[in-house]
């Protein structure tokens, strides 16, 4: 018996999880969100093939952690923010080398420098992203307003601040489309999978064995891990 060619490309969606998909309903408040990162602009050296593909986000309430691994050595960037404790940390693990950054209340993780004076114009459009629906709005740089890029956001995932110490804070939704510029590069997000499932607290805990810096230190080393 010959199968039609829509039920063969249907069963290869079913088998491969192609596209965008989420698990666990709406309005869910705790959970996990992976990302797949693009780059453009300036990346250094390095083939684009090396650099991190992926961001997992983990929520619960108002907590929040970002986790950008580097497919090579023991390399990563950690952004962690605990409104509860008071901890709004920078975490970098740079071939075994570990350092963090504790930013105050309201300032921005480091290595966004180069999105200082952005703005943020929310538009009419809609979309549908990993089955959530979601608002757009349009952002554009102090040195370009002609050159618009666009993000695109769900405010059907409740999490409390999802973009506080980030340029979008004032964005009350949480992003599924987007991009961040450090230094020449932009790193473009989109998100693929939403998990609804149980996180514990202790991963929003200060992290031991790593050592202080200064913001500007662990600017310069963002930077480098961006574009090297």
């Amino acid at each position: 018996m010959k199968v039609s060619s829509s039920l063969f490309i249907a069963a290869i969606i079913a088998i491969t999880g192609y596209s965008c998909n989420h698990k666990g309903g709406k309005n869910i408040d705790q959970g996990e969100i992976h990302y797949t990162i693009s780059y453009s602009g300036k990346v250094g050296f390095m083939p684009k093939e090396i650099l991190p593909k992926n961001m997992i986000v983990a929520f619960k309430d108002d907590k929040i952690l970002f986790n950008i691994s580097a497919p090579f050595g023991n390399s990563g960037i950690l952004n962690v923010s605990n409104p509860e404790t008071g901890i709004f940390n920078t975490y970098i693990n740079l071939l075994g080398f570990k350092y963090y950054y504790t930013a105050s209340p309201g300032e921005n993780y480091p290595g966004f420098d180069a999105m200082k004076g952005i703005e943020i114009h929310k538009t009419p459009g809609i979309s549908v992203i990993c089955g959530f629906n979601c608002k757009s709005a349009d952002i554009t740089f102090p040195n370009n307003r002609m050159k618009v890029f666009k993000v695109w956001y769900t405010d059907e995932i409740d999490v409390k601040n999802p973009n506080a110490a980030t340029p979008f804070s004032e964005i009350h939704g949480v992003l599924m489309k987007f991009f961040f510029v450090m230094n020449e590069a932009e790193l473009h997000f989109e998100a693929e999978t939403v998990y609804k499932k149980e996180i514990p607290d202790k991963i929003f805990d200060q992290k031991e064995k790593y050592l202080k810096i200064s913001r500007q230190d662990i600017d310069d080393i963002i930077n480098k891990f961006v574009s090297m």
